[in-house]
């Protein structure tokens, strides 16, 4: 069986009451009733309504404050407003504080009925979009756990180790060793730094990366992002090439994520083209904003995926056949870029390929 809405009616007509009362009766479900806004405010925090009725003309507290202290006590409450004296201002006035829809006297049963309808309908949409951000907040909670806890500390731990045995002078290493302990030491520190940056995007304010922001080339980044992905694109045997509309403007940002960024996009360009095809980087200067735009004639998007793909966690269903990945690298580029005041989207069409731009503020001209 399912369980009961709740629905309260504040107005102080008894008539009203009484045939509001009658025409639910045989709803699924709770109604209660109040002659005044006094009463009805006790009874919204006591009874915990989905729908509130409110008269907009009463004694003592008007209805408008009615609304407006429904509001602060659950806003996720369907108020909706019954009065004999509705007016285009007074619609609006009420619309402003919080009431979802309006109910003029007299009114049918059916109208009663069908307004309840919508209303309920409206609270579940609002219900569980406020679920669904709690999920999400918890996905991110544990995911900071997991990459804290799980990968952080024992790469943190190898690290130490590698430290304490290339101090050793009691063990003899070879050329070749020795290359291979820098190397060694040289990865593990940048998947370190790359933890703190996936830490930072989900666990902390992101604003704090602005505390590090000086006057950078995005063409140094772009460089260092093609060079961290050349190997794999030289795997696939793609060809990956920049060009650029000169002069390029510096930015105002953190080169060390902005780098994370383009490797996540970049990256993707290559996992996705097929082998042998080529992925042109274009950078120009268009109205005070870098436009960076990345494309490739690989697999495509499908056009009802592309609303998701800088989403947390997902993974379009061409992607997960060709190239295993954490649903992440475009979550984590979108929310670096915007913490530089910039913005990423995407065209693409199945079969074809697709081309990521971002755009990104220019500060001042390179001398």
């Amino acid at each position: 069986m399912k369980n009961k809405y709740k629905i309260l009616i504040i107005d102080d007509e008894e008539v009203v009451l009484d045939s509001c009362t009658e025409i639910l009766a045989n709803s699924n479900s709770d109604l209660t009733t109040a002659i005044d806004g006094t009463a009805g405010l006790k009874k919204v925090r006591e009874f915990q309504p989905d729908i509130v009725f409110v008269d907009l003309k009463m004694p003592g507290i008007s209805g408008f404050e009615v609304l407006e202290k429904i509001q602060t006590i659950d806003p996720t409450i369907v108020t909706i407003v019954i009065t004999g004296y509705a007016t285009v201002s007074s619609a609006v006035e009420a619309m402003k504080k919080g009431a979802y829809d309006f109910l003029p006297k007299p009114f049918t049963p059916e109208e009663l009925r069908l307004i309840v309808r919508r209303g309920l309908e409206n609270r579940r949409l609002v219900l569980e979009t406020i679920a669904l951000k709690k999920e999400k907040e918890m996905l991110r909670e544990h995911f900071a756990a997991i990459v804290s806890h799980e990968l952080k500390a024992p790469l943190s731990a190898i690290q130490q180790n590698l430290f304490a045995l290339s101090a050793d002078s009691s063990i003899n290493l070879t050329e070749s060793q020795k290359n291979l302990f820098v190397r060694m030491k040289s990865r593990i520190e940048d998947l370190l730094k790359l933890i703190h940056t996936w830490l930072i995007v989900y666990s902390t304010d992101l604003e704090k990366i602005k505390d590090s922001f000086n006057p950078i080339s995005l063409i140094t980044v772009i460089s260092k992002a093609v060079d961290s992905v050349q190997s794999h694109a030289t795997r696939k045997d793609i060809e990956i090439i920049t060009s650029t509309k000169e002069p390029i403007n510096l930015v105002q940002g953190e080169e060390g994520t902005l780098v994370e960024a383009l490797i996540n996009v970049v990256g993707n360009a290559v996992k996705y083209s097929r082998m042998g095809s080529r992925i042109l980087i274009n950078v120009e200067e268009i109205d005070k904003n870098i436009k960076i735009s990345v494309t490739d004639k690989g697999i495509g998007i499908p056009k009802e995926e592309l609303p998701y793909i800088f989403d947390d966690f997902y993974r379009g269903k061409q992607g997960k056949v060709y190239e295993k990945g954490s649903g992440l690298g475009l979550a984590i580029s979108r929310r670096i870029i915007e913490v530089h005041e910039g913005s990423i989207s995407v065209e693409s069409e199945l079969g074809k390929g697709s081309t990521f731009v971002i755009y990104l503020p220019a500060i001042k001209s390179i001398s």
